[in-house]
């Protein structure tokens, strides 16, 4: 299955090195789309037509407020598209592509490594069963898939499209706390981030049961104790609820 990628920015180029694979890809005039192409292997196109004409999947990863603009320049060219355009709904690209088959996939950064979460929008209109099946292998290589229903996308980008970005913001504060304790900084990078890595193995394994991880560290009265009180007494949970409510509109 040969991918194209209108838009070569941050998330295609997650996409894309994930797969590994050459790419046909365009941009605006940025010129990331030469250097993926370099990297990766493939072509960077001049025109999105002809990515079109030769991609067997298309994935839509230009700016959201371009969905009509590409579409016309595209017509009726693509054989099946993968919007991943944040808050397009299915029924959004299917009016830009009408003759199309099209997918709305909700994609994180850690697709890059393999480790990506990827919220699969529940089809709101028969599809070809076996071609949906292919664009979910495709998916799955780059980590987890997740069908989520449509109405719940938004939430889902905020739960886990941004968990890059809140991950690192955590590991940061929690390292610079480390710093002011005289711990180095290499040295206290590498406990949270490899303390992270393992917990949310753990939490895997026993089924998301956050309050059995968290007994298991936490003696009545003890340190473990006195820093989850002081993280609820500053706010943790209702700063993430707003968050959430910020992304998720």
């Amino acid at each position: 299955m040969q991918v194209g990628f209108i838009g070569a920015g941050n998330m295609a180029r997650a996409l894309a090195r994930g797969w590994g694979g050459p790419v046909l890809c365009t941009d605006s005039g940025s010129g990331r789309a030469q250097r993926l192409a370099d990297e990766l292997g493939g072509e960077a196109l001049a025109s999105n037509r002809e990515l079109a004409e030769r991609a067997d999947l298309v994935i839509l990863a230009h700016k959201p407020a371009q969905l009509a603009a590409v579409a016309a320049e595209v017509g009726g060219a693509a054989k099946a598209v993968v919007s991943i355009l944040a808050r397009a709904t299915q029924a959004d690209v299917r009016a830009a592509y009408p003759d199309t088959p099209v997918f709305c996939v909700e994609p994180n950064t850690p697709a890059e490594v393999g480790r990506g979460v990827l919220a699969f929008a529940e089809p709101d209109a028969p599809v070809d069963a076996e071609l949906y099946a292919e664009v979910r292998e495709r998916f799955g290589r780059l980590g987890t898939v997740i069908e989520v229903p449509e109405r719940l996308m938004g939430v889902a980008g905020a739960c886990m499209g941004v968990a890059p970005a809140y991950w690192a913001l955590f590991v940061e504060a929690w390292v610079d706390a480390a710093v002011r304790q005289g711990m180095p900084a290499a040295t206290a990078q590498a406990l949270v981030i490899e303390g992270m890595a393992g917990t949310a193995e753990l939490l895997r394994r026993r089924d998301g049961d956050t309050l059995a991880v968290r007994r298991a560290v936490t003696s009545p009265g003890g340190s473990t104790a006195r820093g989850l009180a002081a993280l609820e007494a500053g706010g943790v949970r209702a700063a993430l609820s707003r968050a959430m409510d910020e992304v998720a509109g």
